[in-house]
């Protein structure tokens, strides 16, 4: 019995270290899109290091473009946008919000958010999952207000105030991923069956029609 608890224990251990990015090997590993000379690591081709500049390094982001469904945009500094984030497990986003502006419901599969407010008033909140009883827990941001989300759960950010609202997010992984929740249930490539989505809401095939017909934005 005891052998089988050390192994249970190791086991437990093991799921837990790596469940975020692996930790690098090297100072940097600088993602390339052509693998020809490349070695690849964290889902990217390193570049040669001899040849990495401090432009590797580096990116400029300017605010994002609220004039949408939402009134929000978020523009996201991943390892697709700044290279140098390859193999370094850390992300960021700038979230620009109008007044009323929503980013919607969404979860990053692969990170946790540490989200601070740099201009305006957010609500902000998250869901927990089912084995806590999708506790809600919500909070008012204002200026130099930090709200952490965790890895996985569901989390949101509206705009209450008056004028815009701008907001800088950084997250424990290089590739965070998005699922936006509506766009995914009902835009899904190709759409989820009726049968499953009347079943799962319990509301009549023609309201499932009618969201599946909407345009969803993501705004990223």
């Amino acid at each position: 019995m005891k052998v089988l608890y050390f192994l249970v224990s190791i086991l437990a251990l093991t799921s837990v270290s790596f469940a975020y990015d692996p930790s690098p090997l090297q100072d940097f590993c600088v993602a390339i899109k052509d693998p020809k000379d490349g070695v690849f690591v964290n889902g990217k081709f390193c570049k040669d290091p001899t040849l990495v500049k401090a432009e590797d390094f580096f990116k400029h982001v300017e605010p994002g473009n609220t004039s949408n469904a939402l009134g929000s945009q978020v523009t996201a500094v991943t390892v697709d946008q700044l290279f140098g984030l390859n193999t370094l497990g850390i992300s960021l986003a700038r979230i620009d919000f109008a007044p009323k502006g929503l980013n919607p419901p969404h979860t990053h599969p692969r990170g946790t958010e540490i989200l601070i407010v740099l201009e305006g008033t957010l609500y902000v909140g998250f869901v927990t999952s089912n084995q806590d009883n999708n506790r809600l827990f919500t909070k008012v941001l204002n200026k130099g207000d930090v709200f952490v989300f965790p890895i996985g759960l569901i989390h949101f950010q509206l705009n209450v105030g008056y004028g815009n609202a701008v907001a800088i997010a950084g997250l424990s992984s290089q590739n965070p991923g998005v699922i936006t929740i509506a766009k995914a249930l009902f835009k899904s490539d190709p759409l989820i069956s009726d049968e499953v989505l009347t079943k799962a809401f319990q509301v009549d095939k023609s309201i499932v029609d009618y969201l599946q017909g909407q345009t969803w934005y993501d705004n990223n």
